[in-house]
């Protein structure tokens, strides 16, 4: 059987970055930053009192082109409105304003 040497429990310094060096995090020519911005939910801004079913329109930002609903983190609803959303979808879905399914 081999033995193999110990590790050291030893913190590792903040610049080992090896031969290189790592453009990555540092400031250089080449670094961008990228502002995330936070999703807000557009019922919410609007006030809103109710999502319509009936209103088409809207509802169609709210689902793919294969006729999935979008979840949460991607529409950037809240939960509230995102539950009101998923009920007015398949409200709309069992009158026929809108496929269960995509277009094939």
């Amino acid at each position: 059987m081999a033995e193999y040497p110990a590790r050291s429990s030893a913190p590792r310094s903040s610049d080992s970055r090896g031969s290189r060096g790592d453009s990555r995090g540092g400031s250089g020519p080449n670094k961008r930053r990228f502002q995330v911005r936070k999703k807000v939910c557009r019922f919410c801004v609007d006030k809103t009192p109710f999502i319509d079913y009936k209103d088409m329109k809207t509802l169609r930002f709210f689902i793919t082109e294969r006729g999935k609903i979008l979840p949460r983190r991607i529409s950037g609803n809240c939960a509230r409105h995102q539950r009101e959303v998923t009920v007015s979808v398949q409200r709309c879905r069992n009158i026929a304003l809108l496929p269960f399914s995509g277009e094939k």
